[in-house]
């Protein structure tokens, strides 16, 4: 089997779980890890510097952890040689997918020519697969403070003012554990902002953020559900981190990883939804709030027998993790690649990026204030939001050859002229001189690129002559120097006044009767 491959986010998983107090068999159970996996990582993090009990930058620590991890692949595990084994995924889907007893299984086994015994087929599923029990246990009671199981449903049909149609509501139920105190956010759809919008009410609304969270295998918090190693969606982890609680998913297709809250959503719906009639989303989410605080809260609830609001208030509210920060500003993640004129379309907008990384795939993280491009992890290049249809572009962006042009800098072009000549700094400044200047930048970019081809004196020489005769155009400057006139002496002082070519002698003017 090919080695598991794991990264930097997944060792800080293991690290921020160990600095919640969880034990090597609580990691295993939640990441799906082998246990000499973690504690190979917690060995090699300890080295570096971690500590659980303190502050530590625990990115830094899994970055080392992972480049020592691949400067050492383990090479592969030898064969076991049962004759089974090569047979265990197919037997594991029999099982697990299938839901195929060992008997049936047995048979199948033999239908493909495979000899085994049904005792051996058993110690086999026993010590590789492992036998599902169908007994259950009540697990230990939670901590006050410590979990939080969230869920989503539908409620029904209400109006919805701003589309003028009438559309399904779904209600998001956030569960305390311990007392059973609940929270309902409404909303029109169950995509990744409504989700953390409606989690950050939830906390609100608590005071406060319980350690753990359980959480259903949501498309917009999971983007791959697995019974032991699943994959969160970026910006639902990074919420985690920001909020400082843990994701404990529920396996997929199980109603008993999430029990507390698993009925929840029809006693909403049944007990505070259904019989009622709502003006729009605004007002279903106003009394559902009352609901959570005067009905709910206030119920004998069925299992703890107690009044979840007077639990709340009274054991768990302060446990909760405080709400040091402000609300969590969700993020959308893309993947754009950066064009050939130095911008990035994110949504409708244009972001620039530095030369090195055109035609490149970068990772775009995009809030309400700020645009971050990122290649590799690494952090590129920083913008304000603009508006659709704007772009936001860092001239420094650009290769400096043609950042003055990009920018219509005149400043820049005439310092380059000066570079060349005091006559040439002085028919640059004429050529940009006017209310359009950049429309002549063309033309500025043809002088300083002159000297390349006839050298600085003779360039120096012909705007001087070009001066002289108040002559402002490059294309005749270069062609005085083509055709060897920049040498050629000017008038001394002031402008050329050119003889005219039909001047009448002063003998024409004179009347014949004064003769």
């Amino acid at each position: 089997m090919a080695r598991k491959e794991y990264v930097v986010v997944d060792i800080v998983d293991i690290l921020r779980r160990h600095q919640k107090g969880d034990g090597i068999r609580s990691i295993v159970r939640a990441t799906g890890m082998s246990r000499n996996t973690v504690k190979k990582y917690l060995h090699l993090a300890s080295e570096k510097g971690f500590v659980p009990e303190g502050q530590c930058d625990l990115e830094t620590i899994a970055a080392g952890v992972l480049a020592e991890l691949n400067a050492h692949l383990p090479g592969p595990s030898p064969s076991k040689g049962l004759a089974l084994l090569p047979h265990k995924e197919e037997i594991k889907k029999w099982m697990e997918d299938e839901h195929l007893t060992l008997t049936k299984i047995h048979i199948k086994l033999e239908r493909l020519g495979i000899e085994t015994t049904y005792p051996s087929l058993y110690r086999f599923v026993a010590s590789e697969i492992g036998i599902p029990s169908k007994t259950t246990v009540r697990m230990a009671e939670t901590e006050p403070g410590e979990v939080a199981e969230v869920d989503f449903g539908r409620l029904g049909i209400i109006d919805d003012p701003e589309t003028g149609r009438k559309r399904f509501s779904y209600a998001l139920v956030v569960t305390l554990v311990y007392s059973r105190h609940q929270y309902v956010a409404v909303s029109f759809t169950q995509k990744l902002p409504v989700l953390i919008a409606g989690i950050e009410a939830a906390w609100e609304y608590f005071g406060g953020c319980t350690r753990r969270v359980v959480i259903d295998n949501l498309r917009a918090a999971v983007a791959k559900s697995d019974r032991y190693v699943p994959i969160f969606n970026r910006t639902f982890l990074e919420y985690s981190e920001y909020r400082g609680f843990i994701i404990d998913p529920a396996p997929p297709r199980m109603a008993t990883g999430k029990p507390t809250v698993e009925r929840q959503v029809p006693y909403v719906r049944r007990n505070f939804f259904q019989g009622e009639t709502f003006r729009d989303l605004a007002h279903l989410q106003e009394e559902a709030i009352k609901w959570c605080t005067e009905v709910a809260g206030e119920r004998i609830h069925g299992t703890t027998r107690k009044r979840p609001l007077a639990v709340f208030d009274e054991e768990e509210k302060e446990k909760l993790l405080p709400l040091t920060k402000e609300r969590f500003d969700t993020p959308a993640w893309s993947s754009p690649t950066l064009h050939p004129d130095h911008h990035v379309r994110i949504g409708y907008s244009l972001y620039s990026a530095p030369s090195a990384y055109i035609s490149k795939k970068l990772d775009a993280r995009k809030d309400s204030r700020l645009v971050r491009l990122y290649y590799k992890g690494q952090l590129i290049k920083t913008h304000p939001v603009v508006l659709p249809g704007k772009r936001s572009t860092d001239f420094s962006d650009y290769p400096k050859e043609k950042t003055a042009y990009a920018m219509r800098s005149c400043t820049y072009y005439i310092e380059k002229a000066e570079e060349i000549g005091t006559s040439c700094k002085q028919f640059m400044e004429l050529l940009l001189s006017g209310d359009f200047p950049w429309a002549r930048l063309r033309q500025a970019q043809k002088l300083l690129r002159l000297p390349g081809k006839y050298g600085k004196d003779r360039v120096e020489n012909a705007c001087r002559r070009a001066l002289a005769f108040d002559l402002v155009d490059v294309r005749r400057v270069e062609g005085m120097i083509v055709k060897g006139l920049e040498g050629t002496e000017g008038p001394s002082s002031g402008k050329v006044i050119a003889p005219a070519r039909f001047m009448r002698p002063a003998s024409y003017f004179v009347k014949e009767d004064e003769e």
